[in-house]
């Protein structure tokens, strides 16, 4: 699409649901529609093309999208030439269903063709007609496509796509496809380009990082990707996202632990603590396993902050199930954990396993479980009350009340920590997204910290350089499901895989 003086230019708008690839796909899809000739609608006004990049894990996920087209018919219906787009891995499960369901939609496309979202929105004007195309398998990877990053320093880089997992609670390996694996030098000079514009955190995404270098031939080729990326200069925080206990080695461990710049957080999905139930979910791994692997972390990076996922619920799971798990969440004293109540998904061989936990028992677990998570994150914060944290200031205006202005910034362990941009003297100290500043922790809460004391120290950085030069220049904003800070970040409400 080429603007005209008859043909004004089209704006354009994203809305992201799910997981870290769903993000970091999104930005792709930003990238290929600025390509194209698209600009990002202003907030206050409604795009001339709406592309909703879509999650298949949970029910909500459906209900969702369904009620947001059925929002924008009347709105399509007022005005000629607007266009709507579905992708993702609701795209991909679905197909056809969609344009049945809501046929004022123009365009489906999967998780293997975002490339060809342009020109399906050209068929779709010029034949006046809704245009499908589903491919089943990946023909060129995604990070070969042109990107519009969210941020401006901090970048997710994907390393893999497809998992080849059969978890029977999943959807994702029929819709994202086999693993594919991308070579380390393709990889890391995607980061070297990524440190001279400017970024200074990246983190690595696949759906099992770990299984990362299996098509190529190399068990170990995670581990020694990592120790590359503490080779790069200006790299300053390198995270990933997600491994399998499966899979993970002693190699990763000792990686992260020799590696600087590689942040001492681990994101590791437990999904249930209890054996029998890990089997019926074909988690290849069991209670011993996974706890040795928290121990063993432990014992490299005894700062390390570990996050989760669980799901309650699952069908046979016991109440003695349920207390392992319980049990689990005590010993490994997570900081935090994504919990889910189990989402029958058709396609999946739980959908049609016996005993389906009632609803009111599963609610009630959840919110046992979710009770104890937020008690054991709370003490392990408290615990860090007094220190002194280098934060990197993250994007927004952090909290506000009536006494005082808080901007936001993550640790090294990824904890979120609220603070007072102030000095000794009350001034205020100028920071910029990006930037590195220390502070000491004056109060801890469940989900974050606060420092309101003066900040000890500021370090201006290419990277806020980089943020400031952005936004003077950036006419709106695309609204991306997460925040591109750290990982894991709070995810919406049907955002289930999270990337495992």
């Amino acid at each position: 699409m080429t603007a005209t003086p008859d043909a004004p230019t089209r704006t354009y708008e994203v809305r992201t649901y799910g997981c870290q690839m769903n993000v970091h796909d999104s930005e792709r899809l930003t990238g290929l529609l600025e390509e194209a000739g698209y600009v990002a609608a202003p907030a206050d006004q409604q795009a001339d093309v709406v592309v909703f990049n879509t999650c298949a894990v949970r029910e909500n996920a459906d209900n969702k999208l369904y009620g947001n087209l059925g929002h924008l018919a009347p709105v399509k219906a007022a005005r000629p030439g607007m266009q709507i787009a579905v992708g993702g891995c609701l795209a991909q499960k679905d197909r056809s269903e969609i344009t049945k369901r809501a046929p004022w939609v123009d365009v489906v496309f999967g998780t293997h063709n975002i490339g060809s979202l342009p020109v399906l929105l050209e068929r779709a004007r010029v034949q006046d007609e809704a245009q499908v195309e589903i491919l089943e398998s990946l023909e060129v990877f995604p990070s070969t496509l042109p990107t519009k990053r969210e941020s401006a320093y901090a970048a997710w880089v994907s390393v893999s796509v497809g998992c080849n997992n059969t978890c029977t609670f999943c959807i994702v390996p029929s819709l994202r496809g086999k693993e594919k694996d991308r070579r380390p030098g393709e990889i890391l000079a995607e980061i070297e380009a990524l440190v001279a514009e400017g970024v200074s955190e990246v983190t690595l995404l696949g759906q099992n990082v770990n299984t990362y270098g299996v098509e190529f031939g190399d068990r170990l080729a995670f581990g020694k990707l990592l120790r590359s990326c503490g080779e790069i200069d200006g790299l300053e925080r390198v995270r990933f996202t997600s491994p399998h206990p499966a899979a993970f080695t002693d190699d990763v461990i000792a990686a992260m632990a020799e590696t600087p710049n590689v942040m001492p957080q681990l994101h590791m999905p437990l999904q249930s603590g209890s054996d029998r139930v890990l089997k019926a979910m074909r988690r290849s791994y069991r209670q011993d396993r996974f706890l040795g692997i928290i121990d063993r972390v432990r014992a490299a990076m005894p700062e390390a902050a570990i996050t989760t996922d669980i799901i309650v619920g699952f069908p046979g799971e016991t109440e003695e199930d349920f207390l392992e798990t319980l049990a689990v969440v005590e010993k490994a004293r997570f900081s935090g954990a994504f919990t889910f109540q189990y989402s029958k998904r058709p396609g999946t061989p739980a959908a049609v396993l016996d005993d389906q936990v009632p609803r009111e028992v599963v609610q009630h677990r959840y919110e046992r479980l979710v009770a104890l998570v937020d008690e054991i994150a709370w003490d392990e914060n408290k615990q860090r009350v007094g220190r002194t944290v280098e934060l990197m200031v993250a994007e927004g205006e952090g909290r506000k009340d009536q006494q005082t202005h808080r901007l936001s910034g993550r640790g090294p362990d990824n904890r979120l920590v609220h603070f007072t941009p102030v000095d000794a003297d009350g001034d205020t100290v100028p920071v910029r997204p990006g930037d590195v500043v220390e502070v000491e922790v004056t109060y801890a809460a469940p989900h974050h910290l606060v420092a309101d004391g003066p900040v000890r120290s500021v370090r201006r950085t290419r990277a806020g350089a980089a943020w400031e030069s952005r936004v003077t220049s950036k006419p709106a904003s695309v609204s991306l499901g997460l925040p591109s800070v750290g990982v894991p970040a709070p995810l919406p409400d049907d955002a289930g895989c999270a990337v495992r």
